[in-house]
């Protein structure tokens, strides 16, 4: 087993073993297409069943849908409302294990109102549904994980949240889910999938995919780092790449395609400070639900759901979007929230499996796993909380083809890296804090991100106590940790860094643009960066929160993608 460390050598090497592939003969059991959640999941439960793995992302892991979700693993109350139990109960059991089993240290439980707005007829409504909820969670296979709910008057709804209007309810119903860091648990998954033998590297983009007659026998791929194009073998392509299946489909085939349409919802982030509640709320609009998500220091709000048919890439907050969340979570703050309270925007695309609807709110969260030609599987759709089902389903279908017996998926009993020993780490965070000299409340925060190996980033700030900093404008995250996100984490770019492997984009008011000259020095050694690279990467990441700014003041989706549209993804200098 590998240590799990997605080093820039460790990319070299995946990459010199994906190589190997056509040129040795010697292929792969199965190659796995996208680094969001489902691919990587795809990739642990292939490579825990003692396949031999790749996978290639053609960005960042978790770089498209994957890391802009509402950072909620739930069963989906208003599921239960369209009558289906299957998804909720099969989302609950996953949200079970996650919070028990496989990643404690990054999935907890997050307490929520529903705000109860009409007297008598609606508390035994919702209430039975959330008693159904709950009792759904309890026999789902796994304890739930969470506490049970409990009814609240008005007075004890604003005891709970006191910047709550009063006339905003009669009373409400709290209850639990559980929240993560998107895209902090998917470069995770990648790097268990790693420890268990899979070859990952990111910026590889496939181009085209090979053929033998009918059967699909691999991909060419290019490695946007170097632009070099080569081959990679396999007796099995997992197409996991989200709103990007039609495009990677009709690569192949026009025959039986699975037809995916991206729907957008937008987030805001505010400070913790703009209104006072210890917990968080679910409230109903015309359209959807609008959850308000305690954050650290911080609220998510959102989220939206509209159409979406510009760039996928990189989807774009207008200011109609901003505006529709403000009023509707401003229905019932004392203090009305401005845009002037918006610390940061983030806009993200569901991958959902087209159907007659015109509302893309109304489509199933349903998924579905296709083998359309020989060689080539194909997953969409579902919901983040159910990825763990998704790979399994997508695994199952491959190895179906595959000449050997294949062992069943065991992914229900791996933990993710950080989460063996995280327990009896958090339990002696205060020796921890003393023995490094970092003071105990950074230590939970590292716990809470990267569970027991929170040790190796105190390690580095033994051997360099310049590296416990805080970063300029981002006091919750330490120069230790850009390093770390570097050395084991497969960032490449500062971008990655300031977006994805911490929250500083989208926590900070500047939006990371002081912390980006700090970053991209840390950067640099361990990237062999030139000082031409240092500056373009410094330079891209400020022209990139600039474009987004500018794209959250436009009117309308066309106008607002135009103007993010203006900053291409960044490449390496020649």
């Amino acid at each position: 087993m590998s240590s799990g460390a997605l080093s820039p050598q460790n990319r070299e090497d995946a990459l010199a073993a994906l190589k190997a592939t056509s040129e040795s003969g010697k292929e792969l059991d199965i190659l796995v297409v996208g680094g969001g959640v489902v691919g990587a999941g795809s990739a642990l439960d292939a490579a825990t069943r003692g396949l031999e793995v790749g996978m290639v992302e053609a960005r960042d892991w978790s770089s498209g849908t994957s890391s802009r979700s509402s950072k909620l693993i739930h069963g989906g109350l208003r599921y239960l409302e369209m009558l289906d139990f299957a998804l909720v109960q099969e989302a609950l059991k996953e949200r079970g294990l996650l919070i028990q089993r496989i990643a404690p240290h990054l999935v907890r439980p997050v307490p929520f109102l529903y705000p109860l707005t009409k007297r008598f007829v609606e508390r035994p409504y919702v209430g039975a549904g959330i008693l159904l909820y709950d009792t759904m969670g309890m026999t789902s296979g796994n304890s739930r994980g969470v506490p049970m709910h409990k009814h609240l008057s008005r007075r004890g709804t604003l005891r709970a949240a006191p910047s709550l209007k009063e006339d905003a309810m009669v009373g409400s119903i709290r209850y639990y889910d559980a929240q993560v860091d998107d895209a902090r648990y998917v470069v995770n998954m990648v790097r268990t999938a790693d420890h268990y033998g899979a070859r990952v590297a990111n910026r590889v983009a496939v181009v085209d995919f090979l053929r033998e007659g009918e059967r699909v026998v691999g991909a060419r791929v290019k490695d946007q780092e170097t632009g070099d194009l080569f081959d990679i073998r396999a007796k099995q392509v997992i197409n996991a790449t989200g709103v990007w299946t039609d495009e990677t489909q009709a690569m192949v085939t026009d025959r039986g395609q699975m037809k995916v349409r991206a729907s957008k919802g937008i987030h805001l982030v505010v400070p913790r400070d703009r209104f006072q509640s210890t917990v968080g709320l679910i409230l109903r609009t015309e359209k959807s639900v609008l959850f308000v998500i305690p954050w650290g220091r911080h609220w998510i709000i959102g989220t939206t759901d509209t159409d979406w048919e510009l760039d996928k890439a990189h989807p774009a907050a207008s200011s109609k979007d901003i505006d529709y969340v403000l009023e509707h979570v401003n229905k019932v703050l004392r203090r009305p929230l401005t845009r002037e309270d918006v610390e940061g925007v983030y806009a993200g695309l569901r991958p959902l499996l087209a159907g007659e609807s015109d509302s893309t709110a109304k489509l199933s969260r349903e998924h579905v796993v296709a083998h359309p030609v020989p060689g080539l599987v194909v997953v969409a759709g579902g919901k983040w909380t159910t990825y763990r089902v998704m790979a399994k389903d997508a695994v199952d279908e491959a190895t179906r083809a595959l000449d050997e017996r294949v062992p069943a998926s065991c992914t229900e009993t791996v933990p993710l890296l950080g989460a063996e020993g995280y327990k009896a780490a958090w339990n002696k965070r205060a020796r921890m804090a003393e023995s490094s000299g970092v003071h105990v409340a950074r230590v939970e925060h590292l716990l809470q991100r990267y569970g027991s190996h929170a040790e190796d980033i105190l390690a580095l700030i033994r051997e360099d106590r310049s590296l416990g900093e805080p970063l300029p404008g981002a006091d919750d995250y330490l120069g230790a940790e850009v390093v770390y996100a570097v050395t084991h984490e497969n960032a490449r770019h500062v971008d990655d860094v300031l977006t994805r492997r911490t929250r500083i984009s989208i926590e900070s008011w500047d939006r990371g643009v002081s912390a980006a000259p700090v970053v991209a020095a840390l950067m640099a050694p361990f990237l062999e960066w030139s000082d031409a690279q240092v500056d373009r990467e410094v330079k891209h990441y400020l022209a990139r929160v600039e474009a987004e700014r500018l794209s959250q003041e436009q009117p309308d989706d066309v106008l607002a993608d135009s103007a993010r549209m203006g900053v291409e993804d960044i490449v390496p200098l020649s």
